[in-house]
């Protein structure tokens, strides 16, 4: 009944358009969502889904329940429905056909959430809803979200925690609490084992006697320089250069896919040099749109950082340990000739080299699989849990930073993190290091007080054991 597909949005009479997902009911696009990320169209496409499928969700919820007129009752259950499911757990069925099954505590949040913000936006950018105007000239289920938006803002005192997931239900005396998550202690993030690396390199990605040259220069960008995995997607080749100060090393450097500065060979009629944003140079030379705005397999997400450059926004390339970037400028010269004869139709760096259509844009979804294709390989399990995915290797970086006692000020830089909070989760012990550290306790109070005054010396037969 409700399904989400791309659209182009042509708001005016030029020729532009914005690539967004819309949410088609059976009488049409919900025009409301589309207004919606129209409004917030400098968010990510990830966030669009992800809102999308949200408000999908309740609608689904509402046909569902058509019956319920209490709102209240409404929004408490499909927040409910959202953690334990719709099936009957005796007799497993699901009289509603929603199907749903249990979501987490994170998950269920993040769609909560995500209403939050579209009701509080409608109820702001639409003031006539307080009276649910009936000559309201949006499709039906447009004026099904304009009453629940009007709904929600009218009972939102008596949702309370379920719709509010870090309000305190004790100071305001609000009816209906949500379940809250049991405190955990941080966890060191998994990182791809080092031990394992070179032969990753070597072996993972090595088939049939041919090297995988593009494949290893991007877990290099990952493990060797602490890019996350979407970021070399955005490379140009004019990005690569020889460093001027370690001429032994690649000076790597990865712009904003819109706003970072064109490349230097960006020429007008006359020869000379121009300047300009990316997003000019894609739409005039390739008439492309930044990967970030793609709604296909070309997509390539970018998440906020820190620049080394106002004015040029890009992220430079810190090897470590250096030997990284040597290898990288290396292999580099083995990629461009690979390269130098294939016809591109775009500036990216990373391209189909053996399948067909060759040429175009190397995408994310086929390194993902070709890195985890090269793990299992060298015989190791693909598991985030255990840090094998690519972005593991980001994780490695930082960790090799965090064991080499370098400054968490310039950790923070080499990570590009935007505050030296990101890097918290750094700073927590494997349970290998936990147990050490007890150990070396043990054995430091030992040493203090003796075993006879630490360790009981109970025997077996001491012990009554009670039934």
């Amino acid at each position: 009944m409700f399904i989400v597909i791309k659209g182009r949005i042509i708001s005016d009479t030029t020729g532009a358009y914005t690539m967004i997902p819309i949410l088609l009911t059976p009488t049409g696009e919900l025009g409301s969502l589309v207004d919606y990320f129209l409004f917030y169209n400098y968010r990510s496409l990830t966030w669009m889904r992800k809102v999308s499928r949200s408000v999908q969700m309740f609608l689904e919820y509402r046909v569902a329940n058509k019956n319920e007129q209490d709102y209240v009752v409404l929004f408490r259950n499909f927040a409910q429905r959202l953690y334990t499911g719709t099936f009957d757990r005796e007799n497993g069925l699901d009289p509603s056909w929603l199907c749903w099954k249990p979501r987490s505590y994170h998950d269920a949040s993040h769609i909560i959430t995500h209403l939050t913000d579209f009701y509080n936006w409608i109820n702001e950018v639409h003031p006539e809803t307080e009276k649910v105007n009936p000559r309201y000239a949006g499709s039906v289920y447009d004026q099904k979200m304009q009453e629940s938006a009007y709904q929600f803002r009218r009972n939102r005192a008596f949702l309370g925690h379920t719709w509010a997931p870090h309000a305190n239900p004790a100071a305001t005396g609000r009816l209906i609490c949500a379940r809250r998550l049991p405190k955990q202690e941080e966890q060191q993030p998994p990182s791809f084992p080092e031990e394992r690396f070179q032969e990753l390199l070597e072996k993972g990605f090595r088939n049939g006697g041919r090297y995988d040259y593009r494949c290893i220069l991007i877990t290099l960008l990952l493990h060797g320089a602490g890019f996350r995995a979407s970021e070399p997607f955005h490379l140009y080749i004019q990005d690569v250069m020889e460093h001027s100060i370690r001429p032994d090393r690649a000076l790597v450097r990865i712009y904003h896919p819109s706003s970072g500065a064109a490349p230097p060979d960006w020429r007008d009629k006359l020869g000379r040099q121009r300047k300009g944003e990316r997003v000019e140079y894609l739409a005039e030379m390739y008439g492309l749109a930044p990967r970030t705005e793609l709604m296909d397999r070309r997509h390539a997400g970018w998440k906020s950082r820190i620049f080394e450059h106002k004015t040029a926004k890009y992220v430079e390339a810190y090897w470590f340990v250096p030997k990284f970037g040597e290898l990288f400028k290396q292999i580099w010269s083995y990629y461009m000739i690979q390269v130098a004869n294939v016809e591109r139709h775009h500036p990216f760096a990373f391209i189909n080299l053996y399948r067909e259509p060759i040429g175009v844009m190397y995408t994310l979804t086929q390194y993902n699989r070709a890195h985890a294709v090269a793990v299992e390989r060298i015989g190791l399990m693909v598991s985030k849990e255990l840090g094998t995915t690519p972005h593991g290797h980001r994780h490695a970086y930082c960790r090799r930073l965090k064991n080499a006692g370098i400054d968490d000020f310039f950790v923070r830089r080499f990570m590009h993190h935007s505050s030296l909070e990101s890097q918290k989760p750094y700073d927590q012990k494997f349970p290998h290091e936990i147990q050490a550290e007890l150990d070396a306790a043990g054995l430091r109070i030992r040493e203090k007080y003796g075993d006879a005054q630490v360790v009981p010396t109970l025997q077996l037969s001491d012990i009554t054991l009670n039934g």
